[in-house]
């Protein structure tokens, strides 16, 4: 089992600010997708961004140029900044790392975060 721990999220009001961060252990072989999705009460899981080993990201239409999804791979860590914050933003959000491999020699296994409550309210 590969723990990920998310931090960052919080209350905010509209037009705010968060930062929130997503650490894989230091030890993780590779991982393939990390991304962020959220789940507001009532509603499906959505994503909101990922970004790929080489980098590329890609967007929830709801979210594009607010948020900012980035990785630091050497401390295998995905952040999202998130601004001009709304309320419809609220949610509890989820990092996910995808085709992590342990070591080399390791299968591929998708994993979740515990969730971070974001609350944008006034």
């Amino acid at each position: 089992q590969v723990q990920l721990v998310e931090s960052g999220g919080g209350l905010v009001q509209p037009g705010g600010s968060l930062r929130l961060s997503c650490a894989a252990p230091g030890s993780i072989f590779s991982i393939g997708i990390m991304g962020w999705y959220r789940q507001a009460p009532g509603k499906q899981r959505e994503l909101v961004a990922a970004i790929t080993d080489d980098g590329s990201a890609n967007y929830a239409d709801s979210v594009r140029g607010r948020f900012t999804i980035s990785r630091d791979y050497a401390k295998n860590t995905v952040y999202l900044q998130m601004n001009s914050l709304k309320p419809e933003d609220t949610a509890a959000y989820y990092c996910k790392a995808e085709n992590v491999k342990k070591t080399y020699y390791s299968a591929r296994f998708d994993y979740w975060g515990q969730g971070t409550q974001v609350t944008v309210s006034s």
